[in-house]
């Protein structure tokens, strides 16, 4: 671990046992599909079999008449959505295209898109009753490459969207480039006029899956008072209450929200699919209703990330990175949305570069709409700008590490957004990489080669609200909204011990439901350790405050002669002292129950850097890519936790190199996905991947009081670059294609593409 300026703790920087690890290790942890309540019944989603088409009419009679049956739906039972966008949380949605994702209306856009829904007595039931809905469509011709949706004469999915520009400014006629965004800065063209060397290249990513283990679910209680309580597995409980209230017009104040123990979402479990239409079956069926996707589901209809193409001209003189010219096409899916607008703007942030001009475009297609992926948009944005750097680095002469040293972003480096950087750690990263011992070892045996690659991510700040209920016996209960996914029940509570001096023993932290603590946006973006942090620290300060006070009544000490210090109240010349403990025994004779509360919007977030180093081995006769060592770099800020800062850096990895060289949608020319399952879609095993070792930085973020940064999304970014160019160093060919899968590799070395 290399630190940077960082003070000594009791508490942050420890290890300490997670406080739901007994509850998960022994099973009794409750997942979403474990709700059971009282004359609870099992819903079932009818999907288009069809990747376009018109619905003409939708036939229910039948499966109403269907024995065991209590509801049937269809998007006529959804209030009347309007085209228009909505502010819900933290991001802005269009409530016509949100409610047509859940059931479509007038058209289905991608195969898997829901139609219709059925409630019955059981699953099997429900099935039966699904057979029995008729269905008439016009069937339209798809697109599913984002190039051909870009062409004048492509299948539109709506004839109403026109391309929108960055000044808000509406195309002339239909398309499906839902809109172009445009980063430029500098001069280009005098740049690449004088540039020693000049790579110009395409890439093409295709979508991938998060890959969580548990399926997406909801249950959903109708109550006879009018009021709504949904149990699901997601990563923003308030952002179901907002979705749901807008998309079936009821007030928030009347639906109660109770996250469940979620079992992955990678940014997969922020929209919502299922609560609507649970709901809705729930009003109609007079009962409890649970809906439950299968592994084929979630592939076909939930949100993966874009597959996207890439064109990308970079330029360099002297060792100077001098220009860029990219121009990005994402798929958005079968509604605007994909996140090639994050994409342009980390793609360069590693790099101090003052040429530049970059045109991401956000495409629809005839496939699921996409949703977040851990760093949505950075790591294909990043596959291409660290391969072309990459190369110019080797037309330089430079070692690629030292290369990337020589033109790194500082502090006060601009982004291509035109805000300056505050304090980063880029290159303390590279430097700690040059300096690892795997970067040092030689890499030995034929068809081997090794890679390195860098990459950012912002990390959110946005709302989060605590509580903190101070017992008698001196622990706490900490009260969070904030889903728990990768261990932030445990970094939340070891900042409030630090904060309060207590152990970490004594801090129970609650993950609670929308009616019982303050706004909470979603876990993701790398903000909960950081911006629910910020929350507890101040909730903390509040708890200190009433300390003091109850303290000057035990005392009989002026409360301004008196301050908070390592667990405990003391005057100010030292001669008296109560603890923590002694104070919340007597809280009940000194003015009651003492209860600290925080609400705030994150400021100060400070963006995070990784370089990655990875060796691999080529078999070119059957294609297969084995990766032989992997060292992550990364600046976390300040390791809170760091066995989950590891943790979080190790998940990454082995997602990106996934990513790399084995996961894709692949679909057909009808639009059918052919590998809708965990036996066809490859994801890597603990046989693919080797022991990741991981350096961790610290240079703390300022905007912290311990220097918090994210770290959950940045260790994604490096891989596919990285294990893109070793495969380069290992046989001499660039695959800009991926995933190169061992198909790709003997096709392109044995000259069979």
């Amino acid at each position: 671990m290399t630190t940077i300026d960082r003070p000594t703790y009791r508490i942050v920087g420890t290890r300490p046992i997670r406080p739901d690890g007994v509850e998960k290790v022994t099973g009794k942890a409750q997942y979403g599909a474990d709700v059971r309540l009282p004359n609870l019944i099992q819903g079932r989603i009818l999907r288009s079999p069809h990747a376009h088409a018109r619905i003409l009419s939708i036939d229910t009679s039948e499966a109403e008449k269907t024995p065991g049956v209590f509801a049937v739906l269809t998007h006529k039972d959804f209030p009347v959505a309007e085209d228009k966008i909505e502010e819900l949380g933290e991001s802005a949605v269009n409530l016509k295209e949100l409610s047509d994702n859940i059931l479509a209306s007038d058209k289905v856009l991608y195969k898997g898109h829901a139609v219709a829904a059925v409630a019955a007595i059981n699953g099997h039931v429900a099935e039966e009753a699904l057979k029995k809905i008729r269905v008439e469509y016009e069937v339209l011709p798809p697109v599913l490459d984002v190039r051909d949706a870009m062409r004048e004469d492509a299948p539109l999915l709506s004839e109403t969207r026109f391309t929108k520009s960055m000044s808000g400014q509406a195309s002339d006629k239909p398309s499906n480039i839902a809109a172009i965004t445009r980063f430029q800065g500098g001069n280009v063209e005098e740049a690449f006029a004088a540039a020693d060397h000049i790579v110009e290249r395409e890439f093409t990513t295709k979508m991938v899956h998060q890959g969580y283990i548990e399926p997406q679910n909801s249950t959903a209680s109708w109550n006879s008072d009018g009021t709504l309580t949904i149990w699901t597995s997601t990563q923003g409980a308030f952002v179901v209450r907002a979705q749901v209230a807008e998309v079936l017009r009821l007030p928030v104040s009347k639906i109660r929200v109770i996250p469940m123990e979620i079992g992955g979402g990678f940014g997969g479990k922020i929209p919502i699919y299922l609560d609507p239409v649970a709901t809705l079956l729930s009003k109609k069926a007079g009962r409890p209703v649970k809906l439950v996707m299968n592994r084929t589901e979630v592939f076909m209809a939930t949100g993966p990330t874009s597959g996207s193409s890439i064109k990308l001209k970079m330029a360099e003189k002297d060792g100077i990175i001098t220009a860029v010219q990219a121009e990005m096409a994402y798929e958005a899916g079968a509604y605007p949305g994909s996140p090639v607008g994050a994409g342009a703007m980390t793609m360069l942030s590693p790099y101090n570069i003052e040429n530049f001009v970059i045109d991401a475009y956000d495409v629809v297609v005839n496939k699921p709409k996409v949703s977040a992926y851990r760093a949505p948009g950075a790591p294909v944005s990043a596959f291409a700008t660290e391969t072309a750097i990459d190369e110019l680095a080797k037309a330089a002469g430079m070692d690629p590490l030292e290369f990337r040293l020589k033109n790194s972003a500082h502090e006060g480096t601009r982004m291509v957004t035109g805000v300056p950087f505050p304090r980063i750690g880029h290159e303390e990263c590279v430097r700690a990489a040059l300096e690892s011992p795997h970067y040092q070892s030689p890499i030995e045996g034929p068809n081997r080669g090794r890679g390195v690659a860098s990459g950012f991510w912002f990390n959110a700040g946005l709302q989060s609200s605590v509580s903190v209920a101070v017992n008698v016996d001196g622990t706490v209960n900490l009260i969070e909204g904030s889903t728990d996914i990768g261990g932030t029940r445990a970094s939340l509570a070891m900042q409030l011990a630090e904060t309060l001096g207590i152990p970490y023993d004594d801090v129970k932290p609650i993950v609670a439901d929308t009616d019982s603590v303050g706004h909470n946006d979603v876990t993701g973006g790398s903000r909960t350790t950081f911006a629910s942090g910020l929350a507890v620290v101040e909730a903390a300060k509040d708890i200190q405050a009433q300390m003091i006070s109850r303290a000057s009544k035990l005392l009989n000490a002026p409360e301004g002669e008196l301050r908070y210090e390592d667990g405990a109240v003391v005057s100010s010349d030292g001669s008296k002292r109560i603890p923590f403990a002694e104070i919340a025994a007597a809280q009940g004779r000194t003015g009651g129950p003492i209860y600290g509360n925080a609400s705030l919007m994150a400021r100060g977030v400070g963006g995070a850097y990784a370089t990655h180093i990875v060796d691999v081995e080529v078999d070119p006769d059957t294609g297969k890519v084995t990766v032989l060592r992997y060292t992550a770099v990364q600046d976390v800020g300040t390791a809170i936790h760091p066995s989950y800062v590891e943790g979080q850096i190790q998940g990454g990895v082995a997602q990106g190199i996934g990513w790399a060289l084995n996961e894709e949608y692949y679909y057909n020319e009808d639009g059918t996905l052919a590998n809708a399952s965990f036996l066809d879609y490859r994801m890597p095993t603990t046989l693919d991947v080797p022991a990741i070792d991981t350096v961790l930085v610290e240079v703390p973020n300022p905007g912290h009081p311990y220097g918090v940064r994210g770290v959950g999304e940045v260790p994604i970014v490096p891989p596919l670059a990285a294990v893109a160019n070793a495969v380069a160093e290992a046989t001499g060919h660039r695959f800009t294609d991926l995933p190169i899968s061992p198909r790709r590799v003997v096709e392109e070395l044995h000259g069979l593409a």
